[in-house]
């Protein structure tokens, strides 16, 4: 009998695992995390290296499983991971990374959690280096980095937005929406802010290709007027007994 023989089998946790998420508290989450996710799409639409989803269960041990006490973040980024769909995030079938980044939305039944016992989850056990939270009602908006295993509290710039490191990006609000913004405090669009800006974009090329076509217009006019001016200039001095050329 060899040692293989005698070895116990090993029965490893499943990883095909669907979300079991309740529904969102409210129409002003979804519009919140769908903002989220699809800017950072547009955004990184040439990236393959990074997975972000909202409202999906993350498994992340075998404990969890059997207790069904299932977690699921509003929002948020796994970093160097393939960017493909998922029923679910199974830590133990990605190579045990859990997220960069987490962002709940805060409401009246999930707040004091958000604020307390996830925030522990978040920062012992998840080790989430970057974790925001977000009221859509009252605006508040509060961020952490995780510095030597404890969450420091991210400081406002001067426009009031929170750096995230691991997005390279700001949040920040705007029109009382969680928003993106660039190093340089641009703000990230939306699809269908990109979309109207191009339009737009397109719009002032083509406005400013007529301005052109109507300038040129002008100048053959005020050029074709003004060598009829000289030629009834002429004419008049001829019928005068004047020769134009002379003077």
């Amino acid at each position: 009998m060899t040692t293989l023989d005698i070895l116990p089998e090993v029965t490893c946790p499943p990883t095909d695992l669907w979300s079991d998420e309740p529904p969102l508290e409210s129409d002003l989450h979804l519009q919140q995390i769908i903002i989220l996710l699809s800017c950072l799409e547009l955004l990184w639409q040439e990236k393959n290296d990074y997975y972000a989803s909202g409202n999906l269960t993350i498994y992340y041990n075998e404990e969890q499983l059997k207790k069904r006490d299932f977690c699921g973040p509003d929002f948020f980024v796994v970093l160097d991971t393939e960017k493909r769909p998922r029923k679910s995030w199974v830590v133990w079938g990605e190579g045990g990374k859990y997220p960069n980044v987490i962002v709940e939305i805060l409401s009246d039944s999930t707040a004091n959690i958000d604020r307390t016992k996830k925030k522990i989850l978040y920062q012992n056990t998840f080790r989430t280096p970057n974790y925001f939270w977000f009221d859509p009602n009252t605006l508040e908006l509060q961020g952490f980095r995780l510095i030597e295993g404890q969450y420091q509290a991210i400081s406002p710039n001067d426009w009031g937005y929170l750096w995230s490191e691991q997005l390279g990006l700001y949040l920040g609000i705007f029109d009382r929406k969680l928003r993106y913004f660039t190093a340089d405090g641009q703000l990230v669009p939306t699809p269908q802010e990109a979309e109207l800006q191009q339009r737009q974009a397109k719009e002032q090329i083509l406005l400013e290709k007529e301005q052109e076509r109507q300038a040129k217009e002008q100048a053959i006019l005020e050029k074709e007027q003004a060598i009829f001016e000289r030629e009834r200039l002429a004419q008049k001095l001829r019928e005068l007994g004047i020769d134009p050329e002379t003077i």
